[in-house]
């Protein structure tokens, strides 16, 4: 079974730094895009970065300068690395991974969610 299993949330004050990390373990054939969306109490789930198999990334405007995602495709890791965080920040941040699994499926798998705080 495909699993994902996030750490590095905390506690930090702001203009703090995080790395988020993200593993991916069980048999697949292969990880294709992996991100990061979060999302705080009320709002909707909103996305922070995505990087595809080949290195490309995208942002979502509230990351755009300040966070860092990369991947280490050899043991399917996707990280997160936030500089400058800020208040509006704290929310619960959630990796997803898209795959092919054995049987050579499109498969989409949220982790369970590890919680950012940022105080003033």
């Amino acid at each position: 079974q495909v699993q994902l299993v996030e750490s590095g949330g905390g506690l930090v004050q702001t203009g703090g730094s995080l790395r988020l990390s993200c593993a991916a373990s069980g048999s697949m054939f292969r990880v294709n895009a992996m991100g990061w969306y979060r999302q705080a109490p009320g709002n909707q789930r909103d996305l922070v970065a995505i990087i595809t198999g080949s290195g490309a990334t995208r942002y979502g405007d509230s990351a755009k300068g300040r966070f860092t995602i990369s991947r280490a495709n050899a043991n399917n890791t996707v990280y997160l690395q936030m500089n400058g965080l800020k208040p509006e920040d704290t929310a619960v941040y959630y990796c997803n991974a898209d795959f092919l699994n054995e049987a050579v499926e499109r498969k989409d798998l949220w982790g369970q969610g590890t919680q950012v705080t940022v105080s003033s």
